[in-house]
């Protein structure tokens, strides 16, 4: 164990690849709050918080081994995913004139990075303050994509246990760069039913309506009188997969379970936050609705809506995103 400014960090190997590549967890703790993250695909494998008589419990949804993560893909678990987060409509965008034609990994759009994203790869791993950073370099032309990327993750805990993922990545050509954090919540415990019925809150006035194919169909769409009003909390239903665009101050969204009392607040530099409730999961290994996604992010095929905030990286520009996500009962 090795003990930060705060934070109490230790890591030990968690399995090899088929090639000999070995993977290892981290293992972060402080104020009652314990996460472990995963070289492999830059996953948070566990949240463990108390509930509000002081019993721990895992909060995330996670797999045992490394041959779980090979396996469930599709979910993305804990994963940190990119180069782009959700779905770029038929594979292709232009930036300043060329067209790039990406990975096709969900009928004829691209959707999480593609077929080998960020979830996939093994990150190198450096102890910083009260945490550990990961960092990769995407290879220009990786999944379709312009730019040599070098990017960065590094997940710390703040006093009082929050849990702070900050982004960061350069690039040598122009490209699109929309990376988020894809852990499925349940406060009730991660391996407990449902996770609905918990209340939900989320900072928004609108969301980007989608077509058949999920994808924006470029209008906001006010939540007023519509299922999509979480402006005040109310408990979560079923058959959520939407883009909701968030207001500009406060904390994007706070979820809450009556039963532990515990409560989870997200707060984010990121213009919008991606709801999945997990409608489709089929009990391998964990049934429908078993989590909930609160996914920040730039918007759905931003690359091809001028009309969406931008996620055009050039050289000489850093970008930087931060997601904390604070863990408290009531």
């Amino acid at each position: 164990m090795v003990t930060g400014p705060g934070t109490a960090m230790r890591t030990e190997e968690f399995g090899t690849l088929a090639d000999g590549t070995r993977v290892h967890r981290w293992t972060l703790e402080r104020d009652g709050t314990r996460v472990r993250v995963l070289t492999y695909g830059g996953v948070v494998q566990s949240v463990e918080v108390p509930d509000r008589d002081g019993a721990r419990a895992g909060i995330a949804l996670g797999l045992p081994d490394l041959a779980g993560y090979q396996e469930f893909t599709g979910p993305y678990f804990g994963a940190l995913v990119g180069r782009y987060a959700n779905r770029i409509g038929g594979a292709r965008f232009e930036l300043d004139g060329h067209t790039h034609r990406l990975t096709a990994n969900e009928g004829r759009n691209q959707v999480h990075g593609g077929a080998v994203g960020f979830d996939k790869r093994v990150w190198r791993a450096r102890e910083v303050a009260d945490g550990v950073e990961l960092s990769l370099v995407s290879e220009d032309g990786e999944e379709g994509f312009p730019g040599r990327l070098s990017v960065s993750a590094a997940y710390t805990l703040d006093e009082g246990g929050a849990l702070r993922i900050t982004y960061r990545a350069t690039t040598d050509a122009p490209t699109v760069l929309n990376p988020t954090n894809h852990t499925y919540w349940n406060l009730a415990g991660a391996g407990s039913n449902s996770a609905l019925g918990q209340t939900l809150r989320i900072a928004a006035g609108r969301i980007t309506p989608a077509d058949d194919e999920s994808l924006p169909t470029g209008e906001f769409l006010p939540v007023d009188g519509t299922r999509f009003d979480f402006r005040e909390p109310v408990p979560v239903g079923a058959g959520y997969d939407h883009n909701f665009v968030l207001d500009a101050a406060g904390p994007a969204a706070e979820l809450y379970d009556a039963a532990s009392g515990r409560v989870l607040s997200v707060t984010t530099t990121e213009p919008g936050l991606q709801l999945y409730t997990a409608d489709h999961f089929d009990g391998r290994p964990f049934g429908p609705c078993a989590g909930i996604a609160l996914e920040t992010q730039h918007f759905p095929d931003s690359p091809n809506r001028p009309e969406f905030p931008s996620t055009v990286l050039r050289p000489g520009e850093e970008f930087v995103s931060t997601t904390v996500y604070g863990f408290s009962v009531r």
